[in-house]
């Protein structure tokens, strides 16, 4: 669990580079008209728009009306054509979530898991994006079945969206760690159902965060998904996108909670 003294100091880092940047609309959650719109990475993108295109495993791209670029859990690879993120935010639990060879042209590199200094600490301004994160621990095989600060619970504000990605996530965040989260308005969750959480214990934590829109990730075969899927029948609803990619804006996040299902493609 992470401790008291390491959630004031992410809320004093990102407090301060929040002071110098155009205020974030995360904290509250408009209404509209429902609507998905389908997309490509690279395609023109409209204003307050952001596109998020499902790679594979846990790897997601997230791109601003500007054309900046971030993508989760990288594994050095995004696909066959030359499409170099802006930020590239890695978790070390499994090696499918990580790379330690990340390309050199990659401007931001976070790493996610503590290091000899101290637990991961990211508040990065870029303007278009502001990226932060939350400290989780993680299941070992030494230090008493714990490793401290191994995940961090990524979270990427742009377009106004507060769009969090949970990593490998291995234990309920706790109260501390989820008020440090705050809103989240797009989620990406590991619906593994075994190397992460358990289905029951990782739907708990979605129904926590009440965000608007939920992507499962991590589902291997498909058949941890129809459990997820099948948990949260009833306070959500399922949309099968039947492609990899959508854009989102805070004016047409849908009126009730919803998980969108993404198959995962590689950029070309």
């Amino acid at each position: 669990m992470t401790r008291l003294p390491m959630i004031c100091l992410l809320l004093s880092a990102a407090t301060a580079h929040a002071q110098d940047r155009v205020p974030s609309h995360c904290v509250s959650l408009a209404s509209g008209p429902e609507r998905v719109m389908r997309a490509a990475i690279g395609d023109p993108l409209a204003q307050d728009y952001v596109r998020i295109q499902y790679l594979t495993h846990a790897s997601f791209a997230i791109e601003t009306h500007g054309g900046l670029v971030a993508v989760t859990d990288y594994t050095g690879y995004v696909g066959a054509g030359d499409v170099v993120p802006d930020v590239a935010t890695m978790n070390n639990a499994h090696s499918t979530h990580w790379t330690a060879r990340p390309n050199p042209r990659i401007p931001h590199v976070l790493q996610g898991w503590a290091g000899p200094e101290g637990p991961a600490v990211h508040a990065l301004d870029l303007g278009q994006m502001f990226i932060r994160n939350v400290p989780t621990d993680v299941r070992s095989n030494y230090d008493d079945g714990v490793r401290r600060d191994g995940n961090s619970i990524f979270v990427f504000e742009a377009g106004g969206l507060c769009i969090g990605h949970l990593g490998h996530l291995h234990h309920m965040p706790s109260d501390d760690q989820f008020a440090v989260l705050g809103r989240m308005d797009v989620v990406m969750v590991p619906v593994d159902g075994g190397y992460t959480m358990a289905v029951a214990d990782m739907a708990k934590v979605v129904r926590r965060l009440r965000s608007s829109v939920v992507i499962p990730m991590h589902w291997f075969s498909g058949a941890s998904l129809d459990v997820f899927l099948a948990e949260m029948a009833g306070s959500f609803e399922v949309v099968e996108t039947g492609g990899p990619d959508i854009e989102l804006s805070r004016f047409t996040l849908p009126g009730r909670p919803t998980i969108l299902v993404l198959e995962p493609q590689f950029l070309d």
